[in-house]
């Protein structure tokens, strides 16, 4: 199933950007992607978007090939804003077609391999958040009161599937002002019959000493096994250190990232000056556009995590440097 509806949607997107253009407009095909899917993470759409490169370009060379993907890449990175976990997806899926270059002699079975192969690299990183949910699961009991940050897609995937399987839980889940994807991950439980609270992100600290353990997930996991995530994600861990709850970080391998910052500063300065949100006024249904000079992202060093939960296994932050080192040196 997954593959047929790749398969449709690359053909469907291979025709439209042929009809469209002669050259390949790599944001284009990555944006259409993420609109067409509301449940595809920013990596994956442009994993997707490459491998529709792959199957569209007609490079003569292998090393056309690396130059098409790179300057596809970099295209990507720079359209994009907040673009940390794109930036990871990209990174890895060009290590992934360069290590299968080198395995082959004929150009013309490469081309036909890296096609095919592509696809079913997707595959695995679509199903990721799945195989999450079920590694997991263990870390789920029976009266938990579990505090999650923000909205995040692995997150709620480990809580829908605890809830399937019949385990009884509440939920604290934070605004995450400013953008108040909170009450996106609010809405999903409880339509799922999740008993869950909105709480102010100026709240933690106040229901804290209530909670059992905190599930958070990453915009991108570095290096050293610390994450960048939601602007509020370190004054989480902070408190939850300092109350001695643990902290689980629920991410897909394809978000490690080649970065090892050390505080906030070292992350990419990718926001815009003013990012516009909308917000209700108090006494009509209009909508005022409120501008907003915050930063979206922090750093929550590897100290400040008790375990990353991933499709690759549960692992340490040592095990997150282990794991790249495979990844790009293997």
């Amino acid at each position: 199933m997954i593959m047929a509806g790749l398969a449709q949607s690359t053909a469907a997107l291979s025709a439209d950007a042929t009809a469209a253009d002669s050259s390949f407009d790599i944001v284009s095909t990555y944006r259409q992607f993420l609109k067409g899917d509301p449940a595809m993470t920013m990596p994956v759409a442009a994993i997707e978007a490459l491998v529709v490169l792959l199957s569209k370009s007609g490079p003569s060379t292998a090393s056309e090939l690396i130059d098409i993907l790179a300057k596809a890449v970099q295209e990507l990175k720079s359209g994009i804003k907040n673009s940390i976990s794109l930036s990871a997806g990209c990174d890895m899926f060009q290590r992934f077609v360069l290590r299968n270059i080198q395995e082959y002699g004929d150009w013309e079975a490469c081309k036909q391999h890296l096609v095919k192969n592509g696809g079913l690299f997707l595959q695995r990183a679509k199903e990721s958040r799945f195989k999450i949910a079920e590694l997991g699961l263990p870390f789920l009991r029976d009266d938990d009161t579990i505090l999650i940050h923000s909205h995040s897609r692995a997150v709620t995937e480990l809580l829908l599937l605890a809830a399937r399987r019949h385990i009884r839980f509440s939920v604290f889940v934070t605004e995450s002002r400013p953008t108040g994807e909170g009450l996106v991950t609010a809405k999903i439980l409880r339509q799922n019959g999740i008993p869950v609270r909105v709480i102010a992100d100026g709240a933690v600290g106040y229901v804290i000493q209530k909670v059992d353990k905190i599930f958070i997930g990453a915009e991108g996991v570095a290096e050293s096994g610390g994450i960048i995530n939601r602007i509020g994600t370190y004054q989480i861990a902070v408190l939850a250190k300092d109350a001695n709850k643990p902290v689980y970080v629920v991410a897909e391998s394809h978000k490690f990232v080649r970065l090892f910052p050390l505080s906030p500063f070292d992350l990419p300065d990718e926001n815009p000056d003013a990012t516009s949100f909308s917000t209700e006024q108090d006494q009509d249904d209009e909508y005022d556009e409120v501008l907003l000079n915050s930063p979206l992202l922090d750093f929550t060093s590897d100290n400040l995590i008790t375990a990353l939960i991933t499709d690759i296994g549960v692992l340490t932050s040592n095990g997150v440097s282990e794991e790249l080192i495979k990844m790009w040196y293997d």
